[in-house]
């Protein structure tokens, strides 16, 4: 294996599956047999899952919510996913543990950095809920801050097309994929791939990011196995 302990960052739409709204449990299980294949190879995995399948706090905050209250309420959203995620993931026999940023006992255990690092050694998948536990951070900066914590050797950022466009390849079809992209001209040319805040501190500390497309079947296991799938963000 090219990587030995990664960070999958999933969209909550990744959820959804072809419907508009929610979790749907076929898709759960897709996901989670991908983690499962490459959990059973020997890979460390962690996973940060966004909630705008059920609440977006960005767009609650423009349409005149309090910001930081709909902030709040999107973590609130991702903690559903994860525990989705939990059930997905244990019914293939993975042991999956899910660490909150906004402490419910409950249903979750706090974040504690060391012990989170001891759940990955310990052959367990990390599910990082409530992105950073702060409004205004979305949980793609949540993915690179857990990233860095954790250690992980990169960032697999999962999405539904297959790397980084020069353009939205939906609307112009005459856009080519990058196979290799550095963070500055992310940045300078404002691609979509992760917020700013993210690249930076992804750029700063010189972790990598790739762009792949989580639909097609065993794309998981390609990118951890080092196969030139998706797109790659370095220096």
């Amino acid at each position: 294996m090219r990587y030995s302990r990664v960070l999958l960052k999933l969209s909550g739409e990744a959820l959804m599956g072809d419907g508009t709204y929610g979790i749907d449990p076929n898709v759960a299980t897709r996901i989670a047999s991908e983690v499962a294949d490459i959990q059973s190879l020997g890979v460390q995995t962690a996973i940060v899952i966004g909630g705008g399948n059920i609440f977006r706090g960005v767009a609650a905050g423009a349409r005149g919510m309090d910001r930081s209250t709909a902030d709040y309420m999107g973590m609130l959203a991702t903690v559903m996913n994860a525990l989705a995620l939990q059930d997905a993931l244990e019914q293939q026999g993975v042991a999956t543990r899910v660490l909150s940023a906004i402490e419910m006992r409950a249903v979750a255990e706090p974040f504690i950095r060391r012990r989170a690092i001891r759940h990955l050694e310990k052959g367990r998948v990390v599910v990082f809920a409530a992105g950073t536990g702060n409004p205004y951070f979305t949980t793609d900066t949540a993915a690179a801050l857990r990233a860095m914590e954790v250690k992980a050797d990169v960032i697999l950022k999962a999405t539904k097309v297959d790397g980084i466009y020069t353009a939205d390849p939906v609307k112009d079809p005459a856009a080519t994929r990058y196979e290799a992209i550095s963070y500055l001209q992310v940045l300078q040319d404002r691609l979509q791939v992760m917020d700013a805040t993210a690249i930076s501190l992804c750029m700063d500390n010189k972790l990598p990011i790739v762009v792949f497309n989580l639909r097609t079947p065993g794309n998981v296991r390609r990118v951890v196995s080092g196969e030139p799938v998706g797109t790659t963000v370095t220096s």
